[in-house]
């Protein structure tokens, strides 16, 4: 059993409603989930359905603690009393180094990567502000794992938070301007090469803070080619793929603010029925990932050791 976990940042589950949800429309059919936790059938033999995300706390989800919550499987909202936006606090920072999900994965033998790429600026920072960076950062760097340049990027070993370059290349760095079936094979080529492939995506998350639906209905098309494409191009008799989030956002361009809808869980593969009866929150992902990594067993120990 393999595990690509794809977060996608801001993509709630919202009421089918063609004048505030981009997700309603003919070319986001990737993403027509509807009614929180009823399921919807999804291209590809997948399913989709919402998870809470508001983990039991009064107030709008946001990014540290939905974050946090994804990567632990802890319920950091309640740890902290609140939800907390941005990048995660001491507190949190706490648990990320302790229990990070890529870190746990690597503590029990099993290979896991963080695929994003990073501009040069990160490499030139001291620890203690690479620490207080997002949740990805701070789980990647408590599994002691590398973080990847736009060298990678050039050497197809890894891919940047918009896939497509076209951020990097509009700051001028020197990187290929990549579609999302470029995008997709790099993503397909990880998911043979790794047990464990954590990809973040944050456009979606930007784009409905803008409330603007043109937009919101381009991120989402585009975010679908790279689905369908990386899809199409891994085994999925082998290969479980979960795509969650950690709050809501893009669902609903009538506010600027994130949303308390469920977050959109998306999911293929072999375990695709077992996590629509497991998931019911994103406290309940890491858990999982590493619960389906666990039947791999002692022999795929044994050969990482």
């Amino acid at each position: 059993m393999r595990v690509v976990f794809l977060f996608v940042d801001g993509l709630g589950v919202g009421p089918p409603d063609r004048e505030t949800n981009p997700c309603v429309h003919e070319k986001t059919g990737y993403f027509h989930v509807f009614g929180g936790q009823t399921p919807a059938p999804l291209p590809r033999g997948g399913v989709g359905f919402g998870i809470d995300a508001t983990l039991g706390v009064e107030g709008l989800p946001q990014s540290a603690t939905g974050q946090t919550a994804l990567l632990t499987g802890e319920n950091a909202a309640r740890l902290i009393g609140r939800h907390l936006s941005g990048f995660p606090n001491e507190p949190l920072r706490k648990v990320l180094l302790e229990k990070s999900l890529l870190r746990q994965a690597r503590e029990r033998g099993f290979r896991p990567v963080f695929l994003n790429a990073y501009r040069p600026l990160f490499f030139e920072l001291p620890e203690e502000t690479v620490l207080r960076l997002s949740a990805t950062t701070v789980a990647n760097y408590a599994a002691g794992l590398p973080f990847f340049s736009l060298e990678d990027i050039k050497a197809r070993r890894a891919i940047y938070q918009d896939f497509t370059n076209q951020v990097l290349i509009g700051r001028g760095f020197d990187v290929p301007l990549f579609g999302p079936e470029e995008a997709a094979a790099i993503l397909a080529g990880a998911a043979e090469k790794y047990d464990l492939v954590l990809y973040e995506y944050f456009r979606t998350d930007r784009v409905g803070h803008k409330q603007n639906m043109q937009l919101a209905l381009e991120v989402l098309e585009r975010l679908g080619q790279f689905l369908d494409s990386f899809l199409s191009q891994i085994d999925l008799a082998e290969v479980s793929v979960i795509l969650t989030s950690d709050h809501g956002n893009i669902e609903d361009v009538s506010t600027r603010s994130h949303t308390r809808n469920p977050a959109m869980t998306l999911v293929w593969g072999p375990a695709g029925e077992e996590l629509l009866q497991k998931l019911r929150s994103i406290q309940d992902v890491s858990p999982a990932i590493l619960e389906l990594l666990g039947r791999n067993g002692v022999e795929k120990n044994a050969v990482r050791a």
